[in-house]
């Protein structure tokens, strides 16, 4: 086995060249252009300016390290439930399973929209409390992630009013209470091992997918890792990375967008290739309330352009594409013996 090749990302190395959205940038046209051009060409972006300070970006990293570094038992405790929240352990998700040997190199955790249990709308997926580690084990680790969750939050609607505009609708159409007034939205911690990505041999970071909802926000620390694929068609694949931007989010559409726009806004294949380095990064997905209807818009259907998808529930098409990628969870119970 001595002239085995040496694991490592494929060469060549190219990256990605995508748009930058300033959400603090009063001429809003210019905003809506460039967002625009980056939704029909590739389905990302990046947003700056976004009020989130970059101390308090710090912060939520440092704290999400501290989890990650705790013993695998301890992180065991708070294992994810079926309405996804609390811990995901490595392997748990496989996003690419025609290509994967086994699931991702990445640990993570799960927080949304905290809903007491003798609330109603607990009864609803995705909805109900979320799961924290004890107080004593991480001391004010839940306060930090609860004050990120809201303010990434106002962060996906400022960006969903300037994409209601790139589709010619009124700025509010997303950012309003039937849509996003009661979200499925999800943070993600995640935690990339120090391993060495082969895709020859099926080892990935994160497989090759696309979102599955409306839009991610991602915030990453400097480590290389994540490609996107304009052109999933195309034979052979080319793969871009996307250059970390201190401080910034890296935005991306999800497939239920790109359903609602009738494939006119792109959701882009991405992966995440791991080149021996410990990565850390931290998604926030952005759904609609359960009950939304996406349905084809109104400025995305002609004659000639028929509406290409049914309409269907926004919690049930994630329940759907949830249940897909996730391994079930009686697979950890011999964790809890």
């Amino acid at each position: 086995m001595e002239n085995q090749k040496q694991s490592g990302p494929e060469p060549p190395i190219k990256v990605s060249t995508i748009n930058c959205i300033d959400l603090s940038n009063p001429d809003i046209g210019e905003s809506v252009a460039l967002l625009k051009q980056a939704c029909l060409d590739c389905g990302f972006f990046y947003v700056v300016n976004h009020g989130i300070s970059q101390e308090f970006m710090a912060e939520v990293f440092a704290q999400s390290k501290k989890f990650f570094y705790l013993p695998l038992n301890e992180k065991l405790k708070v294992l994810r439930n079926e309405k996804h929240r609390g811990y995901t352990p490595m392997f748990d998700e496989v996003l690419d399973p025609d290509n994967q040997v086994h699931g991702d190199y990445k640990e993570g955790y799960y927080i949304g929209v905290d809903v007491p249990e003798n609330d109603p709308e607990s009864e609803k997926p995705f909805n109900g409390p979320n799961v924290w580690p004890a107080d004593g084990v991480l001391p004010g680790w839940r306060q930090t992630m609860e004050k990120f969750h809201h303010e990434a939050l106002e962060v996906g609607k400022a960006v969903s009013r300037i994409i209601a505009l790139a589709l010619d609708l009124e700025v509010d159409f997303f950012d309003k209470p039937e849509v996003l007034g009661k979200p499925i939205a999800t943070l993600r911690l995640l935690h990339y091992e120090d391993q060495f990505s082969d895709p020859a041999k099926g080892i990935y970071g994160a497989g090759a997918h696309s979102d599955f909802g409306f839009i991610t926000l991602l915030a990453t620390d400097d480590v290389m890792g994540l490609q996107i694929c304009k052109d999933k068609d195309a034979k052979p694949q080319i793969w871009e990375y996307v250059t970390p931007i201190k401080g910034a989010f890296i935005v991306n559409l999800g497939d239920m967008l790109e359903r609602w726009s009738n494939c006119m806004f792109k959701s882009t294949l991405h992966r995440v290739l791991g080149n021996g380095q410990d990565r850390y990064s931290i998604a926030y997905f952005v759904e609609p309330n359960h009950d939304s209807l996406v349905e084809c818009l109104p400025t995305c259907r002609t004659e000639k352009c028929p509406p290409k998808f049914p309409p269907i529930r926004c919690s049930t098409y994630l329940s759907q594409r949830y249940k897909e990628t996730h391994a079930d969870l009686s697979v950890y119970d011999k964790h809890q013996a």
